[in-house]
C-alpha cells in the first residue's frame, strides 16, 4: 500500500518522477547509496519526530545528525525519534521507505538546509527498497515543506 500511495501521489502532481525500485534493500542510507549509485549524503533520509505533542517529518542529508540545540530553538520542543510502529501508523510508509510523499495522514514536513548541498538527492519512497531522484527544492515543493536548519554541521 505504501508505495501505491507514493506513486499515486507523484502520479497526481509530478508525474514525470519515476519510482525506482531495487531488488535488494535500500532501507538505511548505507544501502540506498550502494543500491543508487551516490554517495550517502546524497539520501535524502526521512526523520519522523515528536516535538512534545507534535509529530513532524524532518527530511535532512543521510549523513546529517540532529542538533538538538539548533532543533530546540527551531521547533520549541527537544525532538524525540518515535518508535517503527507509530511510525508506520501515521505515515503508511515502514522504516526504511519513510518519505513526506503519499502520507497516511497530513503531517508537517520540515527540510534542513543540508540537503542544497545537492543539485539531486534521493528520497526513500515508501518502501525499504524504493526511491526517487529529485532536486531538493522540488523535493520541498512537492511536500509542502518548509526549511530549517537543524542538522549539526557535515564534518570533512
Amino acid at each position: 500500500m505504501s508505495i501505491a500511495s507514493v506513486r499515486a501521489f507523484l502520479a497526481a502532481r509530478a508525474p514525470d518522477i519515476v519510482v525506482l525500485e531495487t531488488a535488494e534493500s535500500s532501507a538505511t542510507v548505507a544501502l540506498a547509496a550502494a543500491a543508487h549509485g551516490v554517495e550517502p549524503a546524497q539520501i535524502a533520509k526521512t526523520l519522523s519526530l515528536r516535538l512534545g505533542e507534535r509529530v513532524v517529518l524532518l527530511v535532512a542529508r543521510g549523513d546529517a545528525r540532529l542538533d538538538n540545540r539548533k532543533t530546540k530553538a527551531a521547533f520549541g520542543a527537544k525532538p524525540r525519534m518515535l518508535e517503527a510502529d507509530e511510525v508506520e501508523r501515521l505515515t503508511g510508509h515502514p522504516v526504511g521507505g519513510v518519505c513526506p510523499f503519499g502520507l497516511a495522514r497530513p503531517l508537517p514536513v520540515y527540510c534542513d538546509v543540508s540537503l542544497r548541498a545537492f543539485a539531486e538527492v534521493v528520497p526513500a519512497a515508501g518502501s525499504p527498497n524504493s526511491a526517487l531522484r529529485i532536486a531538493p527544492g522540488r523535493l520541498a515543493e512537492l511536500a509542502g515543506a518548509e526549511w530549517v536548519d537543524v542538522c549539526q554541521e557535515p564534518v570533512g
